[in-house]
């Protein structure tokens, strides 16, 4: 069995915009479909890309003054689906569940908030609640799934979209989550102390 993986789908979600657009003119010359939400979408489509939304996918609007974009069955089960798994795939083509090959997304910028002295109900705001959950499921299902956990890790896929294509090896999408651990890491433990100090 082969450790390589294609990527085919990319959900993209992400606060910042910059560096991203040599990342997405990557990815479009390799056929990779865009799958994103709100800014990300609209951003994704003044390049002149194709993109569908989210709220296409699930049927749901962005709700909850936008706490609540990306999660549900349908795009979590498109990351966590274990392409190997005949039951999976199965309740995969059942529930009508693509799969999601790529997810880059960063967070919400809580410690720049807190640096900046915005009232508390400002800073409980930018705890990112979708973002970090992308981050943890796309890291987690690494055998199948490549997590771009913020912009630092944009040029590593381009590097490897221009040398090798739309592949990825197992070690990459391990190294990926990796990184992508420490990102979730490192930002629970400021929200920790923000909290532990308020």
């Amino acid at each position: 069995m082969t450790t390589n993986k294609t990527i085919k789908t990319a959900l993209i979600s992400v606060f910042h915009k910059d560096g991203l657009e040599e990342l997405l003119s990557e990815l479009h010359a390799h056929g990779v479909k865009f799958l994103s939400t709100g800014g990300t979408q609209k951003f994704i489509e003044s390049l002149g890309y194709e993109c569908q939304t989210v709220e296409s996918l699930t049927t749901y609007p962005s709700i909850l003054g936008g706490r609540v974009k990306t999660l549900h069955p349908k795009v979590f089960g498109g990351i966590l689906g274990r392409r190997d798994n005949a039951g999976d795939k199965e309740q995969m083509a059942t529930y009508d569940i693509p799969e999601i090959d790529l997810v880059v997304v960063d967070l919400y910028p809580f410690e720049d908030t807190v640096k900046s002295g915005a009232s508390s109900q400002d800073i409980i705001e930018k705890i990112d609640i979708g973002g970090i959950s992308l981050i943890r499921a796309a890291a987690k299902n690494f055998n199948d799934v490549v997590i771009i956990p913020s912009k630092a890790e944009y040029g590593m896929l381009t590097r490897i979209l221009q040398e090798k294509g739309a592949q990825t090896s197992l070690e990459e999408r391990r190294q990926f989550a990796e990184r992508a651990f420490g990102v979730s890491s490192h930002y629970d433990t400021a929200i920790h102390t923000w909290f532990a100090g308020a």
